[in-house]
Formats: structure tokens, sequence, C-alpha cells
């Protein structure tokens, strides 16, 4: 879709974001004065050939496009199907277990039971002598023949990266590097991972599994980005490639395979960083992000405008992540999510899914599995001629058959009701993840606007909203391509820590200034190193603290990089406060890790250009495009099919309404009133149903 752009912007970028189901691109062009989108099916083979069939969709002319800002599921998918690189793992004497040891944690809260499957085997961790104390003195000199010595029985054994990881690396790194230097004269390839230059913190379980992580994935991004960038050369491309990070920010193609970890959760950074810059345009600060898509719902919190970041994620039971990533938790309900019948006869949705081949029944693919969007296409929810699909040649009369065959007879329900329970099973598991990110943290969602977005978010915001008592529903303009939107407004972003692990009362406050200018520096150099046109470049500064004895840290935002111990102490205290609602004026507080995030920013994108587009009508009525039967609790309604694309900006509509356009479908629900924007947002005020 080419939108007709006003004003002439110095942005010029293509975004292009692969998810599970779909991938979906945008392009922003300065030159031409337009916008343009597409939105094609993932592909299952490899996702290079999704993103070039998003590109040949839009028929983009890759020799003009100056620059591409591309969010992967790569790494993630990588881990999540442990489709790992073979890798090995040389450790200090004694720690061969470290990463396989864990800690006191259940996969099951409930059960005596659980299954784990540490990142690198038992076969391939080898132990070699050395020895640093935590305070950084060597005990025990490095052996440089018990390094070459595991290295070449690694090799031997047929490992294409590596892991160096001893002890105490945080607090002298000596060893690493001393080992890193024997290393690279036998190893064949870079894919050596160094424990403390990913994660310079205490905590060996969480170093050493995010190391792991980091050498596991590395050849697999490599291999894929260099498909990706071999087919954009062969159809004329000449520019940069930047790849999404999780912490929200884009770095290079060159650099990011040394730290491939921190592309994990790239994709729904994205969506975060995009609500984040829609909110503060439209002048809403605190928002909590709700992503639908074809296989899984991601949620974040925003509070001032700003994505909430944290080191301290697990991508799964015992996979830590220890780099930051914008906070994002993920529950297994999308679109795609299918429908079933346990062995006690009781109906689960997910996590399961369809993904985008075959995909859900309705998508006319050969999907034969109930999913929930084939329950809100026989709710009456989506228009089955609409759906991005290849065939289109399945019959609402087979969806209904399949619901009441596989669902519906054990459950003693009918095709209407049967969509009706699987609807309101994935809305539960949804509202549960927003509790996650709000409630669980000491935040109460009613404070908040709901950001609904993805494929599927706007169809099921209105009913989470009510659930969680949530008063108002952003809909940005194009909530199918918000990801994609966020690879092109993201600013590049360098993150570092230092872990110190000292009394507030002890610390050496120049050593700690000192801390945060060294990184700061180092961030600076690392973003200038890149070579883009930049407005400017931002530092801000953290501090992660606990009190004496304790194993939680707190994050706490500092005004600058030279704060002195009172205020440190007052921050802290503070916080702990807000968070549990508790004060302990007789415990002594810890500075655990020393943190700098330094930003390069882009030129902002107007955001009104999205919906900048011919064919508004002046009155909303004129933008009905039929009416059509939907069912709303307990009853199908006559209901107004709103085209977007068509309505006016400062439209007004009372529900019941459905509103259509090229990514999504947007549901208001009785007694709801939605209104839109200069920006072409519809936001939507909850009303009680």
């Amino acid at each position: 879709m080419k939108i007709n752009k006003t004003n002439s912007e110095k942005f010029n970028v293509l975004g292009i974001d692969v998810g599970g189901t779909f991938t979906d691109l945008i392009y922003v062009n300065k030159k031409n004065n337009v916008i343009e989108f597409a939105k094609v099916p993932t592909s299952s083979e490899n996702q290079a050939f999704g993103v070039m069939n998003a590109i040949k969709k839009a028929e983009l002319d890759l020799e003009k496009v100056k620059l591409i800002v591309h969010g992967t599921t790569t790494t993630t998918n990588a881990l999540l199907e442990r489709k790992l690189s073979k890798t090995g793992f040389i450790t200090t004497k004694g720690f061969r277990d470290v990463i396989e040891l864990g800690r006191r944690t259940r996969p099951n809260s409930y059960g005596m039971l659980g299954k784990f499957v540490p990142i690198i085997p038992r076969d391939l961790r080898y132990e070699v002598n050395e020895r640093i104390n935590a305070s950084g003195k060597v005990i025990k000199s490095l052996s440089e023949i018990e390094i070459i010595n595991a290295t070449k029985k690694l090799l031997k054994l047929g490992c294409e990266s590596i892991v160096i990881h001893f002890l105490h690396s945080y607090a002298n790194n000596q060893h690493e590097l001393m080992a890193l230097e024997i290393i690279s004269k036998i190893w064949p390839n870079n894919y050596i991972t160094m424990g403390h230059s990913l994660l310079s913190e205490n905590r060996e379980y969480e170093r050493g599994v995010t190391a792991a992580i980091n050498a596991s994935v590395q050849p697999i991004l490599e291999k894929y980005l260099n498909k990706l960038e071999k087919e954009l050369v062969s159809n004329g491309y000449t520019g940069e490639l930047l790849v999404m990070n999780g912490n929200g920010g884009t770095i290079s193609s060159k650099l990011v395979v040394e730290e491939a970890a921190k592309t994990v959760m790239s994709g729904p950074a994205s969506g975060v960083i995009a609500a984040a810059h829609t909110g503060k345009s439209s002048g809403i600060n605190n928002i909590i992000t709700y992503d639908m898509g074809g296989t899984s719902t991601d949620v974040a919190l925003i509070i001032g405008n700003e994505p909430s970041v944290s080191s301290d994620l697990e991508v799964e039971y015992a996979m830590p992540v220890h780099v930051p990533m914008v906070d994002v938790r993920t529950v297994g309900a999308g679109g795609g999510s299918i429908a079933k019948l346990n062995l006690a006869g009781l109906l689960e949705v997910g996590p399961e899914s369809a993904g985008s081949k075959p995909g859900p029944i309705c998508y006319g693919n050969g999907g034969t599995l109930p999913t929930i969007s084939d329950a809100n296409l026989l709710l009456g929810r989506l228009n089955i001629s609409k759906i991005i699909s290849e065939k289109k040649n399945v019959s609402l009369n087979e969806i209904k058959n399949i619901f009441n065959s596989a669902l519906g007879e054990g459950l003693g329900l009918d095709e209407v009701q049967t969509a009706q329970a699987v609807v309101k099973i994935a809305n539960t598991k949804m509202a549960g993840a927003i509790r996650m990110v709000s409630i669980s943290l000491g935040v109460d969602p009613r404070d908040f606007t709901l950001f609904a977005f993805g494929g599927a978010g706007p169809l099921h915001a209105s009913s989470l909203a009510k659930e969680l008592g949530i008063p108002k529903v952003l809909v940005p303009a194009r909530p199918g391509i918000t990801n994609a939107l966020g690879c092109v407004i993201a600013d590049l972003r360098q993150d570092f820590t230092k872990t110190l692990n000292i009394p507030v009362e002890k610390v050496n406050v120049v050593d700690l200034h000192t801390i945060f200018k060294k990184q700061k520096e180092r961030g600076e150099e690392l973003i200038k190193k890149q070579g883009l046109e930049l407005t400017k470049i931002s530092s801000s500064f953290s501090l992660d603290m606990q009190f004496i004895g304790q194993t939680h840290i707190l994050r706490i935002n500092l005004d600058d990089s030279k704060p002195d111990l009172k205020y440190i102490q007052k921050s802290f205290e503070d916080a702990y406060l807000i968070r549990f609602k508790v004060e302990l004026p007789q415990i002594k507080a810890n500075i655990v890790n020393i943190n700098t995030t330094v930003q390069g920013h882009k030129i902002p994108l107007d955001l009104a250009l999205l919906n900048n587009i011919s064919g508004k009508v002046d009155e909303a009525e004129d933008a009905i495009l039929e009416y059509r039967e939907v069912f709303f609790k307990d009853k199908f309604l006559n209901t107004p099919i709103y085209s977007r694309d068509r309505l006016p900006f400062q439209f007004k509509i009372k529900g019941p309404a459905i509103i259509e356009q090229m990514d999504t479908t947007t549901l208001i629900e009785p007694n709801d009133e939605a209104y839109g924007d200069d920006l072409g947002n519809i936001f939507i005020e909850v009303g009680d149903f």
C-alpha cells in the first residue's frame, strides 16, 4: 500500500519484522514521498525467503533503499526449538556442572516432576586448572596446556563454537583473556565467547548460561544474515543492514553476531518501542502493550514513555538470558493457537500453534485444527474473504463441522458456544500475562492505557480491558505492522553492566563515577563506529541494588553519572518502598551492578504519515461497508462494519461496531465508545456490558 506524504521528511528506511506467522514490512521513502506496507506468511524454510517475499510484494526497488532494519526470531526460535550449534565449554576446575545445577526452582510450581536439558551437554564441558577469587586475586595460574588439550578435544568432537567461562572473571578477566589468546590460535572461526565480555557480573550460573546461549546461536545467526545479505545484494541493495536487539535498540549486522544472545526477543521488543513512540506522540505516558500475533501474545509495561528493561529474564525454564532486554512476557495465545480437549475432557487453548502453514482452518491452506482465529470467524468478527491466505476456499460450514466434531460434542456445546468458550479461555490467558507485568510488580493496570496491536490484538482488547479494569484502549494506525514500525523507529543502543557487589557505605564514589565514564565512552565509540546519521547520542545510568542478605535486586535509575552515596541510598529505599510497601531502615543497602545505556537517536518519524491516505469521508456513517451478524456475550447483533482507511480522523462511534483494515480487525463492544485522533489512532473508552 502506498500513502501520499504531505511533508518532506529526512527519513528513508525499510523495517522488516519476522513473526511466527507473518512477516511484516513498512518502508518510509523521503525521496518519493510514499510509505509502503506489506504482510506475507513467514517462510518455514528460511526467514530470508519471507523477507524477500515481503519486499517483492511491496514492489520495492532495493537500489533506492538506503537503510534496512530487521527484527528476527532466528535466535529465539533456535533456542525454543533447541536447534542449536554444537558448542564446547571450558570452565574452572570443579565447576563443570554449574550451568546444569541452576537455582533452587521447579518448572512446575505444584508438581514434583519436570524436565530440564542444559544448553551444552556434559560431555562437551571441560575443566581446566585456574582460580581467581571474588576479589580478583589470582589463586591458581591458568594451565595453558590444559586449555590447548581441551580445545583440541572439543574440535575433534565436532564443536562449531566454544565458551570460556571462569568462576570470577567479572572481578578479574585476566585468565579469560589469556585463554582467548591460546584458543584463537587453534579454533577455526570467530565463534568464541568469553563470559565476562558478554556479561561482566557475578552469579556464575546466569553468566554461564548466557554465554552458552550466545555461542550456541552465533553460527545460526551469522548463516542466516549471510543468506539474507546475499539475497538483498543480488537484488540491488547496497545500504546498511541493522538488526533489532532485545533491548529495543539496533546494531549493525557486522557487529551483531559477536553478541548474538542480545537478539533474543528482538521482535517483541520492536513493538514495545513503537508503542512508546506512539504513546508519546499521543500524549499518553503510561501504557500496557498487548501484542497478539498469530503464534503468541506479548505484553510489556511502559511508564513515562520508557519501556521496562530487565536483565533478569528467562526464555524458558532454567534458560536465563542476563543481558538487558525489554521486559516482555509471552503466553501461547495467538490467532493460530490450537484449541483442543485434554485427557480430562477440558478445553485448552495453545500453546501449540498452527503457524503460517497450514495455519488456521479459515486461511484455506490445509489447516484442520480449530484455532482462535476460526473461533472469531464463527462469532462473526472476521470476514473470511479478507483473511490473508493462498486459496480462500474454505466454507463457514466446514469450520462449524470441525468445531462440532473436535470440541463441541465433547463439551456439550454448539459451534457458537464452543467458539465463545475458546475466546474466553484465550482472554483469560492473556489477562494473566498482563497481570504479570503490572499487578505482580505492584502496578495498578487501571492507571494505564491498553495499547493493542498485532494482527489479532484489537479483536480482544476491549474484553481484556474490562476484565482488568483498564478504562481506555489505544489501537494504533497500523496495528498489524507495529513491530515492523518499531524497527523503523528504534535507535541505536549499547548496554553495559559491571559487578561491584559492595555495600553503599563502603563504595569509593570516585571509582563508581569512573566506571560510568568508561561505559559511556565505550558506548559512544561503538555507536559512532556504525556511521549512521543521528540527531544526538544520549546516556542513562542505573544501579542494581538489594538489601544485604537478599537475593533479588531492584534497578535504580539515576539522574546523572556522578551520584553521591546519600542520593543512592535514598533512591533505593524509595524504590523498595514503592515496590514492596515495606521500610527496612535497619538493613544496609548493597550495590550489585553498575549499568550504563548509550543511545544514538535517529531522525524521528511523523506518525501522521501512517494514515495519510486518499478516500477518507466526512462522516463515519459513510465509511460503513456492510452490516453483519456478530456475536456478543449471549446473542448475535446486527453490527456495522467500517473501513478504517475511509474513516475521518475525528470520528466517533458507539459500539457494537467492527473496523476493518488491511492488517487487522478492531472490535468495539456494545456500550464502548470509539473515537479517532489526527495521528490515525483509535481510542476506545471501555463501557460496561
